[in-house]
């Protein structure tokens, strides 16, 4: 597998090994030794799907210590854009952003580590977005930072409004929120 550091080195893209022929593929999303030599060593106790719609956005979700979620996540129908954004206390890197185009055409894999906020948009008429998570959902510990907020200044691929959940319209600015310690 092709590891590549993003502009924040602990965001990590994965583009896997993919093995096809005629009568189509196979390729290897999780294997813990691999994956422990690149530094994602965790043990994942959760694995999510969900599908969404042309124009939807979801996010910036994280949740607090000591529930802090990190992610594995692929994108299996579609394509969406997929946002990591450095929420760690006195990360060199704390406040910035880096974002990728996952689809089931490139297969690639995104990590987010724990400390991080995400979100994704979706691009194409529908996806499934999947990912593995290092901690269980903590509804008490879920928190939402605004998808727009101007300190962020996220890049997303907009065409028109997205569409967003009540919760996530709700998100609060970087500065109002609480950052995992």
């Amino acid at each position: 597998m092709k590891v590549t550091a993003t502009a924040i080195p602990d965001v990590l893209l994965i583009e896997p090994d993919v093995f096809g022929d005629e009568r189509g593929f196979f390729m290897e999303t999780w294997q813990r030794k691999k994956f422990a030599e690149i530094g994602i060593d965790y043990d994942f106790v959760q694995d999510n799907h969900s599908r969404s719609i042309k124009g939807t956005l979801r996010g910036l979700h994280y949740q607090l210590p000591p529930r802090a979620q990190g992610k594995l996540v692929r994108v299996t129908v579609g394509e969406v854009y997929d946002v990591a954004v450095d929420i760690r206390p006195g990360s060199p890197t704390f406040g910035r952003w880096v974002g990728v185009y996952l689809s089931a055409e490139n297969r690639h894999l995104f990590w987010i580590p724990p400390g991080f906020a995400h979100g994704f948009y979706v691009t194409s008429e529908v996806a499934e977005f999947q990912y593995k998570c290092t901690d269980y959902y903590a509804p008490e510990l879920e928190r939402c930072i605004r998808w727009d907020d101007p300190q962020l200044s996220v890049a997303w691929p907009l065409e028109g409004s997205p569409l967003v959940s009540a919760k996530d319209g709700q998100g609060l600015r970087l500065d109002q929120v609480e950052f995992p310690e």
